[in-house]
């Protein structure tokens, strides 16, 4: 079964009704990483309600945590919010600096500012799910049964902490975390509890209280999220695996879940996902490639691809380069069989019948719709790349499709895939290996490095491509008789033509470039080349 199955079977052991939540704080760009969790929990719904339950995701947006640090892509005057909740402080503007006007004209938010176009990139993906603003459920007083709870026994919650993770909290420890005379989290002494307020004295020297009622503050981490299980009627959630390890959060969570009355969800414990070479995604650090980046290059199915061919406790190297080219070609060679029929094979074997289970189940939950036909294209991610780079034009490009592979009018799936081509080619995340300059002019530097037998192959070459079909085949055939003509041997052939038509020494396989280039021009060169000899 794959896995998104075995998490729909857990779920129908707890009843047919069932939310999944993803959640993340809003303190950056958000990132590629960020995609596995909220996909997985996208696919965990799916699945589920295709097998009958009914299941709704949820995006958590935790907008009440803090602003940690003064990241570099924000200005200096942030030190001053520091502690601040993220949905309480204006957004960066273009040059990192508070927007204050916005702020107080629209309530645009530092957590609005980075959420938006995350949930841009998760509409193109097929990712539509309800949100749940943590600040504003803290102001409505979501979390007060929660707070009260916790902060009427400060010490069953310190024990359950101390005990579960095995790390021993500071003296004076609340559970709740007031906001200071200022509006920050930060460098606060709780002196005192008296239903609904808890008592403090900040770092400036002022006194207060805190309404739990109101939200005028908020539960430290560990009891924040075993809270929110609880008033969202949240039954699964996916979670990193810091969050998964042996007395972490998960573990101190379920406990706390259940003294607030409730049961843990379901959980899924997932590994990072990083960029090839340069370790874990970080907003804070800046290594990272956002989701809209990456939607510029690939199409969203190969995104969701992705994920759904990877077991949540895989961890996945996010190739920008080759990677990226290979995951395509494997996304469009499973899209090219007739998985049906494969199926219906009595001779598989257990083994061979779980494989192709699987890869049904990852080819159909990387559809961003549903409805969507997941049929290859029949134009490969190589053949595209090749045609952008040699066709300024997209009309010389569903030209040549044409032609290549009988296709009489692009569709908008393709159109949409060229589109996205050229901005991965233009990027600099195109790998160089694929990267293909087809020459206008001889290169006389590259021409005149050619041997004397190299040379007479050039002499030769245009008559010879003259006479055969413009086809692979054709052109293939026409450097075997340049070979044979000039008593050459291959390699020379190749290094002789490669001078000519790249004005390198090698590269890519050449004659099914050449064959989706112009007969006349192509030879032109060769003629060019020929006389500046």
């Amino acid at each position: 079964m794959h896995w998104t199955d075995v998490m729909a079977q857990r779920l129908a052991n707890h009843g047919k009704h069932h939310i999944v939540a993803t959640g993340i704080t809003p303190s950056g760009e958000f990132h590629i990483g960020h995609l596995r969790e909220i996909l997985t929990g996208d696919m965990i719904s799916r699945a589920a309600c295709a097998a009958g339950l009914d299941a709704e995701l949820v995006f958590v947006v935790d907008n009440a945590d803090p602003l940690r640090k003064v990241y570099p892509f924000l200005d200096d005057a942030y030190e001053a919010m520091i502690g601040h909740q993220l949905g309480s402080i204006p957004a960066p503007d273009a040059d990192g600096k508070p927007d204050w006007q916005r702020f107080e004209s629209e309530g645009w938010s530092y957590a609005d500012h980075f959420l938006e176009p995350f949930l841009d990139a998760l509409r193109q993906i097929g990712v539509n799910p309800r949100l749940l603003p943590n600040l504003e459920a803290y102001r409505s007083g979501k979390f007060a049964d929660a707070a009260k709870l916790a902060c009427d026994h400060p010490e069953v919650i310190r024990e359950i902490i101390e005990r579960v993770s095995g790390r021993e909290l500071p003296d004076g420890w609340f559970p709740w975390q007031p906001l200071d005379s200022k509006g920050s989290l930060d460098g606060l002494t709780v002196t005192g509890y008296e239903f609904p307020l808890v008592h403090w004295t900040d770092s400036h020297g002022e006194t207060g209280s805190s309404d739990i009622t109101k939200g005028e503050g908020k539960l430290p981490w560990r009891l924040d999220w075993p809270a929110k299980w609880g008033f969202n009627s949240i039954t699964c959630e996916p979670f990193g695996k810091d969050h998964g390890a042996a007395g972490g959060s998960y573990d101190t969570g379920k406990e706390i879940a259940r003294f607030f009355g409730h049961e843990p969800p379901t959980p899924l414990t997932y590994e990072w996902i990083s960029l090839r070479g340069q370790g874990a995604m970080s907003s804070s650090s800046g290594n990272t490639i956002g989701p809209i980046e990456a939607l510029q290059l690939v199409p969203p199915e190969i995104l969701r691809f992705l994920i759904a061919n990877s077991k949540p406790n895989k961890a996945i190297e996010f190739d920008t380069g080759m990677g990226l080219v290979n995951l395509a070609d494997e996304y469009e060679r499973l899209a090219a069989r007739d998985l049906e029929t494969e199926m219906a094979d009595e001779g598989l074997s257990r083994r061979q019948r779980v494989q192709l289970e699987d890869a049904q189940a990852a080819l159909r939950l990387s559809a961003v719709e549903e409805s969507d036909d997941q049929r290859a294209t029949s134009v490969s991610f190589r053949h595209l790349a090749l045609l952008a780079q040699v066709k300024n034009d997209d009309e010389d490009v569903w030209s040549s499709l044409n032609q290549s592979h009988g296709i009489k009018g692009p569709t908008t799936s393709l159109k949409d895939r060229l589109s996205r081509m050229r901005a991965w080619i233009g990027s600099k995340h195109f790998p160089e290996e694929m990267r293909i300059t087809i020459l206008i002019q001889p290169n006389l530097d590259a021409i005149g490095g050619l041997s004397e037998e190299q040379r007479r192959v050039v002499e030769v070459l245009g008559d010879c491509l003259n006479e055969h079909p413009w086809t692979t085949e054709g052109i293939s055939s026409a450097f075997k008789e340049a070979s044979v003509s000039t008593e050459v041997g291959m390699r020379d052939v190749y290094r002789a033509c490669y001078s000519v038509f790249m004005g390198s020494e090698r590269g890519p396989r050449l004659a099914p470039i050449l064959s989706t280039c112009d007969q006349g021009e192509m030879i032109q060169l060769v003629r060019k080349a020929a006389e500046s000899l």
